[in-house]
């Protein structure tokens, strides 16, 4: 859908630009310059809706995620050890990831990728 939008700003463009001008006199640059801008801010306006927006909405998730970490959380890391939370402060977890033996590992909170909840439901 991006590149189709994007195919039909650039034939518009490109159709402005071949258009006959009103005059000789008038200058060509003067009636095409308003449309022109107009596509600019178009595909400026699309490009925020498509892609900065979409990622501002996903950090902004992503905090909140990282905010919300307590004790006994099951998480995930980046690097796809899985472990359960036993200590965390501002900056920083420590993630139990084996009991037998006792294995602990601290990581940066922001390493945490996501809360694993799919684990809950089978060991009950």
């Amino acid at each position: 859908m991006h590149d189709a939008t994007l195919m039909i700003v650039l034939k518009s463009i490109a159709l402005a630009q071949n258009a006959p001008s009103g005059g000789a006199e008038s200058g060509a640059s003067g009636p095409s310059l308003p449309p022109f801008l107009f596509m600019i801010i178009a595909m400026f306006a699309i490009m925020y809706f498509l892609t900065i927006r979409p990622n501002q909405k996903r950090e902004k998730e992503r905090q909140e995620m990282l905010s919300a970490l307590s004790k006994g959380d099951r998480v995930i890391t980046n690097g796809g050890i899985y472990g359960t939370i036993i200590g965390l402060n501002e900056k920083s977890v420590v993630l139990r990831v084996s009991e037998e033996p006792a294995v602990k590992m601290e990581f940066v909170r922001a390493a945490v990728s996501r809360v694993d909840t799919t684990d809950d439901a089978s060991e009950s």
